[in-house]
Parts: C-alpha cells; sequence; structure tokens
C-alpha cells in the first residue's frame, strides 16, 4: 500500500516502477494518486485541523516519538535509501540520523511557539495592552527531491505538524519507499487521522494538480528552479519556501590551513556523488597555493571509493539516473574542449562517474553558470580578495558559500560582501546543521528552513489588541 488518504493505505491501478539506481532491478512499484485522492487529502486535513486541533503537548510527544521509532529503524532505513537513492549506505545512515534530529528539534520547537508583547504609544488616554499570538497556518503541501529522501521530508512535514497544521507530502516518484516507510512511523507515533497524506505522481500531473488545489495555505518545495518559478506564478499570493538549488562557491584564501582546505572541499564536493544542492562546485583559490591545493585536492578525490551503495566500504555512488550521468559527461567534455585541465576522474560506466577535479575552466560554460549536481568540482585561481568575491558573487545563484582564511579581516569582508544565504567560515559550502537557518537569495530560492524557522513560515501572526 503506497497512498496514504485519510488515515488508510490504499493502492491504484496506475503503478510506477522503483529502480535500484545501482544495479538497475526493479524493487517496488508504487501507487500514482487521482486528483480525487488530492482533494480528499486536502478535505480530510482541513476536516482534522479545525476539529481536532492538536496541543503543543501532543504535537510534542509524536514527533518525539517518531524521531525515537527512525533511530530504532536506523539500519532498515538507510538500506532503503541505498538502494532507492544510490546514496552510500554510511552516508545514508548519517541522513537517517539527521532526520531522526530535525523530528527532534521539531517536537521541543512545538513547545515554543509563541507571540511577542507590543508597545503602543498614542494620543489616547485609554489603556491599551497588544500582543501577538502565532497560529497555524492551514494545510501544508510538501513537495521534496530524491536527493535527501528522508532528511528533506522531515524538515517540511515535521515543523508543519509542530506548527499545528496537517500536510500532504509528494515525495520524488525516483524515490518513494522511504517516504512510505516514515509516514507509518509517524502513524505508530501517534499522528492522528487527517495530519499526513502521502500522494505519488508525475509533476507533471499529480504536481499541477497539487498546485491547482485551492486548499492548501502553504507550500514547501525543494527542487529545480524552472519548478519553483512555475510553482510561485501557479500559487498566486499564498506562501511559499522554495530551495531552488546552486552553483556553490568555496574560497581558499593564502593564509588558509591549506591541506586541510584542500581534504575538506574532496570530501564534501562528492557527497551523495555530488547531488547535494550545497555540494562544493566551484573553488576559488588564491593564485600564491594553487599548486599545493590542487596536489592535495586531487590526491584526495582519487583515494575515493566508487561503487555499489550498500557496501559500506563505498564513498562515491551511482548518479539519480542515466540521463544525468550523460549530461555530466557532456559538461565535462564541453569544457574540455574550451582549454580547461581535466585533473582526475570524468570517465564513466553506466550511472557511475569518477569524481572528476578540472581546473582553469572559463566561467562562462556551464560547469561554472549551472548548478551540475554531479560528481564534479571547478577550481580557478583568484589575485586579490576583490577578485574572489566578484567571482563568486558572479552567479544566479546564492545558497550557501564556503570560507577558508586566517584573517578576521578576510571572515568580515566576505560576510559582508558574498551574497549568499548563509557563509561558512573555515568549512565548504557543504555544511548544515539542521538547527541552522537555511535557505538562499537570488534564484536560490526564499523562505528558510530549520525547524524553528521553518515553523514561523509555517505559523500565521495574528495581533491582539485589547482596550480597557
Amino acid at each position: 500500500m503506497s497512498l496514504l488518504i485519510d488515515g488508510t493505505w490504499i493502492e491504484t491501478e496506475e503503478q510506477i516502477k522503483v529502480y535500484n539506481k545501482f544495479n538497475g532491478e526493479e524493487i517496488g512499484q508504487v501507487s500514482v494518486a487521482s486528483r480525487e485522492q488530492i482533494r480528499q487529502a486536502v478535505a480530510s486535513s482541513q476536516r482534522a485541523m479545525k476539529e481536532q486541533p492538536l496541543s503543543s503537548e501532543e504535537r510534542y510527544r509524536i514527533l518525539s516519538r517518531t524521531s525515537e521509532l527512525i533511530m530504532k529503524n536506523q539500519d532498515e532505513l538507510a538500506l532503503t535509501i541505498a538502494t532507492e537513492a544510490g546514496k552510500p549506505v554510511n552516508e545514508a545512515k548519517i541522513e537517517v540520523g539527521r532526520a531522526a534530529r530535525t523530528f527532534q528539534i521539531s517536537a521541543e520547537e512545538a513547545k515554543r511557539i509563541a507571540g511577542e508583547m507590543v508597545p503602543l504609544s498614542s494620543a489616547d488616554p485609554v489603556a491599551k495592552l497588544a500582543f501577538t499570538l502565532r497560529k497555524p497556518i492551514g494545510v501544508v503541501c510538501a513537495i521534496s527531491p530524491f536527493n535527501f529522501p528522508i532528511n528533506l521530508v522531515a524538515h517540511k512535514v515535521a515543523p508543519a505538524v509542530a506548527a499545528g497544521n496537517a500536510f500532504v507530502l509528494k515525495p520524488a516518484t525516483t524515490t518513494p519507499l522511504i517516504a512510505i516507510r516514515l509516514l507509518k512511523l509517524m502513524q505508530e507515533a501517534g499522528l492522528p487521522e487527517g495530519y499526513g497524506h502521502l500522494v505519488i505522481g508525475s509533476g507533471s500531473t499529480v504536481g499541477e494538480w497539487l498546485l491547482e488545489e485551492q486548499g492548501f495555505s502553504f507550500y514547501s518545495f525543494t527542487g529545480s528552479p524552472r519548478v519553483g518559478k512555475h510553482l510561485k506564478e501557479a500559487i498566486g499570493l499564498r506562501p511559499c519556501a522554495l530551495e531552488l538549488g546552486s552553483n556553490s562557491a568555496t574560497v581558499v584564501h593564502h593564509d588558509a590551513d591549506i591541506e586541510y582546505a584542500a581534504e575538506r572541499c574532496g570530501r564534501t564536493a562528492f557527497n551523495n556523488a555530488g547531488q547535494v544542492c550545497i555540494s562544493v562546485q566551484r573553488i576559488m583559490v588564491h593564485e600564491d597555493v594553487k599548486v599545493r591545493f590542487l596536489t592535495k585536492l586531487v590526491e584526495v578525490t582519487k583515494s575515493l571509493r566508487v561503487g555499489d551503495p550498500s557496501d559500506p566500504a563505498t564513498e562515491v555512488g551511482p548518479m539519480i539516473s542515466t540521463a544525468d550521468a550523460e549530461r555530466t559527461m557532456d559538461w565535462i567534455q564541453e569544457a574540455v574542449d574550451h582549454g580547461a585541465k581535466l585533473l582526475c576522474g570524468g570517465t564513466r560506466d553506466g550511472v557511475m562517474i569518477q569524481p572528476a577535479v578540472l581546473a582553469d575552466v572559463p566561467t562562462h560554460l556551464k560547469l561554472c553558470v549551472e548548478e551540475a549536481f554531479a560528481p564534479i568540482v571547478v577550481v580557478n585561481t583568484y589575485r586579490t580578495l576583490d577578485e574572489a568575491i566578484a567571482m563568486v558573487n558572479n552567479s544566479k545563484y546564492g545558497l550557501q558559500g564556503g570560507l577558508f582564511t586566517k584573517s578576521l579581516e578576510v571572515m568580515i569582508r566576505c560576510a559582508n560582501e558574498i551574497h549568499v544565504g548563509g557563509l561558512m567560515v573555515n568549512q565548504t559550502s557543504a555544511f548544515r546543521s539542521d538547527e541552522m537557518p537555511y535557505g538562499g537569495v537570488k534564484e536560490s530560492g526564499i523562505g528558510k528552513e530549520g525547524p524553528r524557522y521553518a515553523i514561523q513560515e509555517m505559523t500565521e501572526v495574528k495581533l491582539i489588541v485589547i482596550h480597557q
């Protein structure tokens, strides 16, 4: 049973096959939701919120218990992710642990939702008391991607419940099995009927029906800028949080610990085969330390073990599809044809691509302009800090950036002048802790994730003024 509607797991005639991303074997089939089932899910959500509002203590218990159940089933959940998403199983275990933490943080935040006192100054002599309340926004539509198929779901549905909202989740069609398992754990944890629904189907049909459904009060979407822009146009004035990807850059200044910087860049550029929104894609290294940095970066990259994601020794698994692997090779070839130096990797066997390091890539090419979402990192050099900052900012994206330096002056300048949603100092762009506010600027999206910040997005501020 793969669709959850009004507390009941159901099947439909139309099915989507799910494949092992490493060997291509079929591992399951899931049902495709109908338009009427989506309407039922929204109506059920509205009814549940009206007839059975959850207290903060109830929300806390449900989310905290879900966190416990996730950790209890960590190995099983990690293997599901490794199989259907192609993520190395050790990385998958980390993701499962992060999802449990996201639920626990959301549980704690559910007890802290509060408004604030509002001072009023007026010539009116009558005493007044003003304060705000935070109220649930309504039914949340959560649309999640394939690359973090449990933790990015957690970052949408856990804050939704913490805020007192019901939700309808549409996971990626390439990785639906882990979402099904998570919703069953939430039910086991006590999530009432009507507060959680799961629908599956392509973006062009089920996705469009979700956008057309007027019963949603908030949309939380992670995916491509193209789809994100379409979503914003379709939903009109209704609020949303959009995480739309990036082309993340990390700056390595001449005074940095070069070996440490190269090691961190090499490790975080190729997590999940580079299929991470904040993966290190562009590196700007000072020309004085270029040779030292590249020598260590190539050494680290060559040491990474590529293979079966179910093998605990594997560090880099497959890409999500053959089409994405083919596109990646086209982008590498384009760079080489324009004079870039391929220092290691860049070979393909089916959906497997050896992690690639390219240097001196012309900045107008796709690898420097678009989001690669692949096991590729590009290294270019700079002379002055002004030049480095300009290179980072020369992007339509602005999710996160990284900076390695020992200079407080350089840190402060970059913090003020690099235009991104988050700057990680003495760490790469790929750092994320689940408590922190997470979201970008420019075409990287709008709104913030992180339980505390997502709850703010998923609640409405209501002003109360009492006149004596």
